[in-house]
């Protein structure tokens, strides 16, 4: 007897062989089947849907849980339009002398240049401060900060492994903290209909909040499904016998693969290079109006060392490479990554993939990478890539089509909390090519709603090693299902966005929105 029966919606299965279905039938959290398939079996209990749309839970290939939610709880200076009105929403803050008072949603774009340390030390009163650029990528710190770093600044903006030091002072969170920042993001993401996330780096670098970060995620106990990325940096000599072929790994040779379907361990996160709105992302010619090209995250000789060790160990590797350089980077490591050890189904993963020349879609699919991108950051700030790319090169930004025409599997994620994560927003973008503000970029990138949901279920779950599991409606999957008002596929597509999710289930079970059943 089935638990649930579900009737009168349309169902996008996502499976080739079927794509449509109007029932869905569930049994002890997992799909029995579709349509013809359910005949004759009774159900506990029957709910009709009244004509709503049904898709797999989206699953969001790059996010960072901990850090969107401390996000949404800590002082925002967003909404400041000028350098004073920052620096006097600091000034206004509570907190004691001695203590860290982290500040984010800082972008210098609309206040024209960068905050500088001197101001903030007139708005510090003995505070530390940490003022957190969007992007992820860098920050501007008060004197007090530099001088425990031991860096000789006068301006203050760090940025990349400078960033990296100067948030290591500020940590560890406890994992009460990160455990309730979870708890919110989580909250946020099933609201938007996302039911499985990959946490893009955890331990180590530019990610890291804490050495026992796993333990908060254990803690949080979401509903949402979680894959962890752990930090490159987390990787040592274990004294692994020779035969087991393992030059650094982590304590007890933790890999890709440990874990369950609602916890787990999936890919080595490795960074290559910045961030375009940070302007460090490591270009082969200099930002339109810079002398600046960005700049990689390391030595090149110590990313290229990681790359082929973490594949030489046997993980899925995914790498943050944003610009061209970066991208040619990492895209010859890998190719010496399986020269030296060949291996097959690696499904190594670029993170990012944000600037990628026409030359190089080809060797993304003779390699068989993964391109794992975030169109949510060309709908919000495509008019800025654009113009500091220039009209030469703002084609290559965030492809679509051209990975899909050479065959590269194209992922969808949001590396939230740097955009808004909202999957039904970023596939908006993914078909239309149009930015906030109405402008397009790289209009021959546009691809199909159908492709572009398929970025956010079943291509995005192979590039979770979540394929089995998550991504469509077949039978023995996990019923993680998102219920929505409209279907995606006849709205018009600058409406996509905003169609509402009605109400969001893992497991079968409705975990956010409507009590449908």
């Amino acid at each position: 007897m089935l638990d649930l029966l579900l009737r009168g919606a349309t169902f996008h299965t996502m499976d080739p062989g079927r794509p449509v279905a109007h029932r869905l039938g569930v049994w002890r959290g997992r799909i029995v089947g579709v349509d013809e398939q359910l005949d004759g079996l009774p159900a506990r209990r029957v709910v009709d849907l009244g004509g709503a749309t049904v898709l797999p839970g989206f699953v969001d290939a790059h996010v960072h849980l901990v850090w969107a939610g401390l996000r949404e709880n800590a002082l925002s200076v967003a909404p400041c339009e000028s350098v004073d009105k920052v620096l006097a929403a600091i000034d206004q803050a509570p907190g004691e002398p001695g203590e860290w008072l982290d500040v984010v949603g800082y972008d210098q774009r609309p206040l024209g240049r960068h905050i500088t340390a001197d101001e903030l030390d007139g708005v510090a009163r003995g505070r530390k401060i940490l003022l957190l650029h969007d992007s992820g990528h860098a920050c501007v710190v008060n004197h007090t900060v530099l001088a425990e770093l031991s860096v000789e600044h006068d301006k203050g903006f760090l940025a990349e492994s400078g960033m990296a030091a100067a948030r290591a002072l500020r940590q560890p969170y406890s994992v009460a903290e990160m455990a309730a920042a979870i708890r919110t993001a989580a909250a946020t993401c099933l609201a938007e209909g996302v039911t499985t996330v990959a946490e893009a780096g955890i331990g180590g670098g530019l990610i890291s909040h804490s050495p026992v970060e796993v333990a908060a995620y254990q803690r949080a106990d979401v509903p949402l499904r979680v894959r962890l990325m752990v930090a490159a940096a987390l990787l040592r000599d274990v004294g692994a016998h020779p035969a087991d072929d393992l030059p650094r790994g982590m304590d007890l040779g933790i890999g890709t693969g440990f874990g369950g379907d609602r916890l787990g361990i999936s890919a080595l996160k490795i960074f290559a290079d910045g961030g375009m709105m940070a302007r460090t992302a490591a270009l082969t010619s200099p930002y339109v109006g810079s002398d600046g090209s960005g700049q990689f995250y390391a030595d090149p000789a110590d990313i290229v060392g990681q790359i082929v060790d973490g594949h030489r160990a046997g993980w899925q590797l995914a790498v943050h490479a944003i610009g061209d350089r970066a991208v040619d980077l990492v895209l010859d490591a890998f190719a010496e990554a399986q020269r030296r050890h060949p291996r097959t189904g690696a499904r190594h993963r670029v993170e990012h993939a944000g600037a990628v020349r026409p030359d190089q879609l080809p060797k993304f699919a003779e390699l068989g990478i993964s391109a794992v991108v975030q169109p949510g950051f060309l709908y919000y700030n495509g008019d800025d890539y654009a113009a500091v790319m220039g009209p030469d090169r703002a084609d290559w930004l965030y492809r679509g089509q051209g990975f899909l025409d050479h065959g590269v599997d194209l992922v969808g994620s949001s590396d939230r909390p740097v955009t808004n994560g909202a999957p039904l927003r970023a596939i908006q973008f993914m078909v239309t090519r149009r930015t906030s503000k109405g402008n397009e970029v790289g209009p021959a990138e546009a691809i199909s709603v159908a492709e572009a949901l398929r970025a956010f279920t079943t291509t995005a779950a192979h590039a979770c090693h979540m394929e089995d599991s998550v991504g469509s409606f077949v039978e023995g999957k996990l019923a993680d299902l998102t219920v929505l008002a409209e279907d995606p596929h006849t709205v018009a597509p600058d409406r996509i966005g905003d169609i509402p999710v009605v109400a969001t289930a893992v497991g079968g079970s409705i975990v956010h929105g409507a009590p449908l059943w």
